[in-house]
């Protein structure tokens, strides 16, 4: 089996992101296996200066970033650009703010 570089969306069960209050915004990352879980995050990509890059926010920033093995999840929580609501705002509910996630490159196995 040769080792791939393969979109994160077609290895989680779901990518999504939400509001988190006026101020932050909550990124998950959910996996259908524990195989799947612990082969992503061995594979140290999904970092929490990837995210400071992706989403342009110090890592000191961020408020959240975690592993949970209870939920084969990747949690994340970054403060919003601007406040919710607020003059220049654009995506009120933060519904759209997981697409950066979704083309993230992990090394996986070719099945």
């Amino acid at each position: 089996m040769a080792i791939v570089d393969t979109p994160l969306s077609a290895i989680a069960k779901v990518i999504r992101s939400k509001n988190a209050g006026p101020f932050e915004i909550t990124l998950d990352i959910v996996f259908k296996t524990k195989e799947d879980f612990e082969a992503v995050r061995k594979s140290g990509v999904i970092t929490k200066e990837l995210v400071s890059q992706l989403y342009n926010v110090p890592t000191q920033n961020i408020i959240t970033f975690g592993f949970f093995d209870l939920v084969n999840a990747v949690k994340i929580t970054l403060p919003r650009p601007r406040p919710q609501g607020g003059v220049g705002e654009t995506d009120m509910h933060a519904a759209q703010q997981h697409v950066p996630l979704q083309e993230i490159r992990v090394p996986w196995e070719a099945q």
